[in-house]
């Protein structure tokens, strides 16, 4: 265990998470800042220091290769801190405000997968790809779906109490990791009365959560990000069967052109990139 540790130690420092990585950038603007205020002697005040600071954090973390997404954070990082101290709003606050994240956000630090949350273009369009009434895995017997999917990061329950209500011939299933968004949707399955949906809270990596084995799933529906997906298409290959459809929300697999594109059209110009195994 003490070799596994060191070696994982010694991968983290090769290539530290985006997180990390920004929080280092910070810290280097910092010094930046605090040396060219110094050698020509500027005196600027805390915030237009903290302008400084965003300035050339943004600057770091263009050329360091983190996502465009993280420009604006490290841009406004040290200036919104600096004016939340200068309104002297308790304590506490910051408390249930990290509280909050932390349970919406809570393994984004490992996974680098945000919350993003399908909109109801995307919605529709996963519609038509769903198997005809006629196809699925065969004959399921009276009362048996006729086919399943599996929303991988399933956020607020969205796709599948929307699924559930247009194709209730079919099955849902969502895994979602973060404990904010899994008990909203939860309870919105649980209280929308959807019993042809379950959502487990859970790692999509974790093997022992059978919900996970996409072999049992005739459609297989994620929108995470593009740190995963080499990984996510491995195991897709390795566990679903010939004949069922995986399907990607904006985010692309490497070196794996999708047999079909569907343009959704909606504000964040999603896609869904597919692949029938």
């Amino acid at each position: 265990m003490l070799i596994w540790n060191r070696y994982n130690l010694l991968a983290l420092f090769k290539k530290p998470p985006p997180s990390v990585t920004a929080l280092l950038l910070q810290f280097a603007a910092f010094v930046l800042a605090l040396l060219c205020t110094g050698l020509i002697g500027l005196q600027l005040s805390p915030l237009a220091f903290a302008l400084l600071c965003g300035l050339f954090a943004a600057a770091f973390s263009h050329f360091a290769g983190l996502a465009r997404w993280w420009l604006p954070i490290q841009l406004l990082f040290a200036p919104a801190l600096v004016s939340m101290l200068a309104l002297n709003i308790p304590s506490e606050f910051f408390l249930a405000a990290f509280l909050i994240l932390l349970a919406v956000y809570w393994s984004t630090f490992r996974t680098q997968v945000p919350l993003y949350l399908s909109s109801d273009k995307v919605w529709r369009a996963l519609e038509t790809q769903l198997p005809s009434p006629a196809c699925g895995r065969g004959a399921r017997g009276e009362g048996k779906p006729n086919f399943r999917l599996i929303d991988l990061g399933s956020g607020l329950g969205g796709v599948l109490t929307h699924l559930a209500s247009v194709r209730p011939d079919g099955h849902y299933s969502g895994v979602e990791s973060a404990p904010l968004p899994f008990l909203w949707s939860w309870l919105r399955v649980k209280l929308g009365g959807y019993r042809n949906c379950d959502v487990y809270w859970g790692s999509i990596w974790d093997d022992s959560l059978v919900a996970c084995d996409l072999a049992r799933y005739d459609v297989v529906f994620a929108y995470l990000s593009p740190v995963p997906m080499e990984r996510l298409w491995r195991k897709a290959r390795a566990e679903m069967r010939p004949g069922t459809i995986f399907i990607s929300s904006t985010f692309a697999v490497p070196e794996q052109t999708p047999h079909e594109t569907v343009q959704v059209g909606d504000l964040h110009h999603s896609e869904l990139l597919i692949w029938r195994m």
